[in-house]
């Protein structure tokens, strides 16, 4: 590859990179060392880690971040696992990635027609004799609404792990008289792990900073980061504080990526 060539790669990755990752973090650090009067502090952070209310939201952030994850990912192994098994899985695939294609903001109202209290689960729940239930504005449904979402995010890297496994390592394993339980636990899970570890990020990280969903279906009952962000930044104007819970979220995701990274890649270099 020549000098020129290689320049040609590099600009516009490097202005993207620039414009669209760089500059913001940068700009929500330097913003989160002003105060309400733009004056120069460390006010913001300090403030933060001696109060209460917002180390119970990073609790409840990271509470709530981890069972989406856990849930969605109990849910996408053996959903990936029987999609890699099937004749047209290509076919099933593309139905698992469809309800990407809908906006997070259609889906909810969609949520919130369905756990209403004249809603179809609610209609469910009087036939069968249970009677309706407040579902909506819950914790659970939040949890719920929120692993659904997920769910397709978790599936793909699980789903392309499976695909890159080697079927000579499995056909090796049952040959050596291994049955299909041992074999998926020895072989096939631990082969697949990069793609779980992929699955964790693109599910844990986002789900730390979600504040549509807990207001559209938690009702504000669901207190997260994403949620005081929101506030800080729409209602009282605090910029500063805003952007200081913004690089506490930053700093969480890059210790979650860090545990989640694949280093035995590294390892075996």
């Amino acid at each position: 590859m020549t000098k020129r060539n290689f320049w040609g790669y590099f600009v516009p990755y490097g202005l993207w990179l620039g414009l669209f990752v760089i500059a913001p973090v940068a700009l929500i650090v330097y913003q989160s060392f002003f105060n309400l009067d733009h004056q120069l502090t460390l006010t913001n952070y300090a403030d933060y880690f001696r109060s209460g209310v917002y180390l119970k939201m990073t609790l409840n952030s990271v509470w709530y971040a981890f069972l989406i994850t856990l849930f969605t990912g109990l849910i996408s192994y053996p959903t990936a696992y029987v999609l890699h098994q099937l004749k047209h899985r290509q076919l099933w695939l593309l139905l698992v990635i469809l309800p990407t294609w809908i906006n997070i903001l259609l889906k909810a109202y969609a949520f919130i027609g369905i756990f209403s209290q004249d809603g179809l689960a609610n209609t469910f729940l009087r036939f069968i004799g249970l009677g309706p239930h407040q579902l909506l504005f819950t914790n659970a449904s939040f949890i719920f609404v929120a692993t659904y979402i997920q769910i397709p995010f978790m599936i793909l890297p699980i789903y392309n792990a499976l695909d890159d496994l080697n079927p000579a390592f499995i056909n090796a394993s049952q040959d050596l008289g291994a049955t299909h339980w041992q074999t998926f636990r020895h072989v096939i899970f631990p082969l697949t792990l990069p793609g779980v570890k992929a699955g964790i990020q693109a599910v844990f990280i986002p789900s730390l900073s979600l504040f549509m969903l807990t207001r559209l279906i938690g009702g504000n009952k669901v207190i997260t980061l994403g949620t005081a962000i929101e506030e800080h930044f729409l209602t009282t104007m605090n910029w500063g504080m805003g952007s200081t819970i913004g690089v506490v979220l930053i700093v969480a995701m890059i210790i979650v990526m860090q545990l989640t990274n694949d280093h035995t890649k590294g390892a075996a270099k």
